[in-house]
């Protein structure tokens, strides 16, 4: 099945918004003292990493390839950069502020592939993360607000 360049742009953007997750949840995982903080960030990590591996995976299956080497937007998205400054300072409300905002990004990436038309099974995979994001920027949200 042939699909059309926007498509291939709408699942890129979207692995680069995985890539950002998962490179700022490790950050944040390796440097928080919060057992509990470090464990759920080390848990969304890995989820980041296995959804660019589906979106990866759906890509070949149309013969398309995800560019490793670079990257739209240059090494991490902004919206991640403040987390090292936010756990420097040991403020685990700023860390999660801080979270909540990439994933604020990533909900986006992913609010703007559900409108585009996408074919099948890629569709329920992106539907399907869409899912655990909203529920990774909700969770982190709640703890936000108690922290």
């Amino acid at each position: 099945m042939e699909i059309n360049k926007e498509i291939v742009s709408t699942v890129h953007h979207l692995i680069e918004r995985c890539k950002d997750g998962a490179k700022g949840y490790k950050t944040a995982s390796e440097d928080i003292e919060d057992k509990n903080l470090k464990d759920l960030f080390k848990k969304y990590a890995v989820q980041r990493d296995s959804m660019i591996t589906e979106l990866q995976d759906q890509l070949h299956k149309f013969g398309k390839t995800d560019d490793e080497s670079s990257s739209i937007e240059g090494t991490i998205h902004r919206a991640w950069i403040d987390i090292k400054s936010a756990l420097t300072s040991k403020d685990t409300k700023r860390v999660l502020e801080e979270c909540e905002r990439g994933e604020d990004y990533a909900l986006k990436a992913y609010e703007e592939a559900r409108s585009a038309n996408l074919p099948g099974e890629l569709k329920a995979v992106v539907e399907q993360q869409y899912q655990d994001v909203k529920n990774a920027h909700d969770h982190i949200r709640t703890l936000r607000d108690n922290a």
